[in-house]
């Protein structure tokens, strides 16, 4: 395969789970975990595959849970590699890095794949879900719902994070069916109140106010129970993550 994985984007990630974040990342990472669990409810995978694993923190959770008996990782960064390694998680069979785009294992190799908050920060997207379904029946993939009107005007923001690509669930939901997968089982979900809080006020720095709390408190529940109200369109529109499970269709309907 043609090497995809630029050398600008491979050195921007080679040091990139070196600083202090641990708090942060284990946060996210205990909420993107039980959205796998909650999608994958009908299924009990013997051998996962996470790509793109960062530094472990969902397999942590996923371990925890004993969620399948044997568990990998892959991941760009030398320095993610080393800390799921460090990690030493009980179900843990392999961790290594790879070049972003070609899966070192044989076709069918695992009964799920999972790929959480990386497809928007992938330049040729296609090429990867191609690559996952090579080596999985199922698939589970969670991005970001960063699409809002008006979005271009926030690009130095976005990029700022690697986020080169945007979905909504209805792009995603596209994207993957017109690559020959089905969608299984799919959630929407609120960045919890407490990821709220520790933003604001560990990671931002604001005053622990009493009235911050409840405007934190109030938005959330004010979203949560206008999206339950209203439909699953309105859900939509609030939702800040949105996590699918998909599978090899019968019919295989990629494009290119």
């Amino acid at each position: 395969m043609t090497e995809f994985l630029t050398d600008n984007v491979k050195t921007a990630y080679d040091h990139f789970y070196t600083n202090d974040q641990s708090a942060w990342r284990m946060l996210g990472a205990k909420y993107k975990a039980q959205n796998i669990l909650d999608v994958c409810k009908t299924i009990k995978p013997t051998k996962v595959l996470e790509v793109g694993a960062g530094d472990g923190s969902i397999l942590h959770f996923l371990d925890q849970s004993n969620f399948a008996p044997e568990l990998y990782a892959l991941e760009i960064a030398q320095s993610g590699v080393d800390l799921i390694r460090d990690r030493k998680l009980a179900h843990l069979k392999e961790a290594q890095v790879f070049d972003g785009y070609k899966i070192p294992y044989a076709d069918n190799s695992f009964d799920l794949v999972i790929l959480s908050h990386v497809l928007e920060h992938v330049e040729h997207e296609r090429i990867l879900i191609r690559e996952l379904k090579r080596v999985a029946q199922h698939i589970v993939i969670e991005v970001p719902k960063d699409y809002r009107y008006g979005v271009d005007k926030r690009m130095k923001h976005f990029l700022g994070y690697g986020h080169i690509n945007m979905y909504t669930p209805t792009s995603l939901r596209f994207l993957l069916q017109s690559e020959g997968l089905d969608i299984v089982a799919d959630k929407l979900s609120l960045t919890d109140r407490e990821i709220t809080r520790f933003s604001e006020f560990v990671i931002r720095k604001q005053p622990k106010t009493i009235t911050k709390r409840l405007k934190i408190d109030l938005i959330y529940r004010i979203k949560k129970n206008l999206g339950n109200i209203l439909g699953k369109k309105k859900q939509e529109q609030y939702a800040n993550a949105y996590t699918v499970l998909v599978k090899k269709s019968d019919q295989d309907l990629q494009i290119f």
